[in-house]
């Protein structure tokens, strides 16, 4: 049951059906589940030692259905196979195959140009999506332009917090300031917390109102130990804040700057993930 002041949704963080139904039976509830090729990669290996791409995408497209069926009021998160040659016409492509496996999938781009524009067909198509690696204001601002016109609940965005911590820069920071800034929107992006490495992260992201916090198991059993507990421990933060920017929603996608780093380096771990099954 969920706890009645809990308002942020909770999803788990694996591609593991046996994860989830832990999480279901630790917690009472689980409002939904991301995957990506790493989480994917993680429970196929050891199966065998190499995958077709057909039977790649015949095991990923089982766990899926797995998961959704175990939380059929719920969203599952399936993510497109991108590298940086991936055209946006061939990520739409995946991401129509892959809305097909199940009835509450979200589809998983990049936050880059490729992305965008494939996040930009697929809405306007009837698709949902997740916006994933996200690590700047003007990338939330280039997603929130580019899904003009979909629904609440169509669109999430996925900051990674603990990567952008992970080479010293306050990740919650970015979280604070991508809320702040939709709040001059239409609020049709829902901000899902990702890359959540500790409870204090969980726990900070329930206190800045985020939509959605997705969380590895570790990180949940950690939080029902706390008696779902709603304060930050805080203190000891040394990371540097990511100051606020002032950032018109009204401009074309296309003219934010979207690049970032550590998007870059994202987009060619998920792929090396994927391409070492194959």
């Amino acid at each position: 049951m969920r706890p009645h002041d809990i308002k942020t949704k909770i999803f788990l963080d694996s591609g593991d059906p046996d994860e989830t139904r832990q999480v279901l039976d630790l917690l009472g509830f689980l409002d939904g589940q991301t995957t990506n090729p790493s989480l994917i990669a993680k429970k196929l290996t050891g199966k065998t030692k190499k995958f077709t791409r057909d039977e790649l995408l015949a095991g990923y497209k089982h766990i899926v259905q797995e998961v959704a069926s175990l939380l059929p009021q719920g969203s599952v998160s399936i993510e497109v196979y991108a590298d940086h040659q991936t055209s946006a016409d061939e990520m739409a492509r995946q991401a129509r195959e892959m809305f097909a496996w199940i009835p509450n999938g979200h589809i998983k781009f990049p936050t880059t140009s490729a992305g965008l524009a494939a996040a930009e067909m697929f809405i306007k198509e009837g698709g949902r999506v997740n916006m994933t690696l996200v690590f700047s204001q003007e990338q939330a601002a280039a997603v929130y332009a580019a899904t003009l016109g979909a629904k609440k609940g169509d669109v999430f965005i996925s900051p990674f917090i603990g990567r952008l911590d992970d080479r010293g820069e306050d990740g919650m920071s970015l979280i604070k300031n991508i809320i702040e800034m939709y709040k001059t929107g239409d609020s049709h992006v829902e901000v899902l917390v990702a890359s959540v490495r500790s409870l204090d992260h969980f726990t900070q992201s329930l206190g800045l109102g985020a939509d959605i916090i997705t969380s590895p198991l570790k990180i949940l059993k950690e939080w029902a130990d706390s008696k779902f507990s709603k304060e930050s421990a805080g203190g000891g933060n040394k990371l540097q804040t990511i100051p606020y920017q002032e950032i018109s929603l009204e401009k074309n996608w296309h003219n934010y700057i979207i690049t970032h780093e550590l998007t870059t380096v994202g987009v060619q771990k998920f792929a090396d993930d994927w391409n070492k099954l194959l």
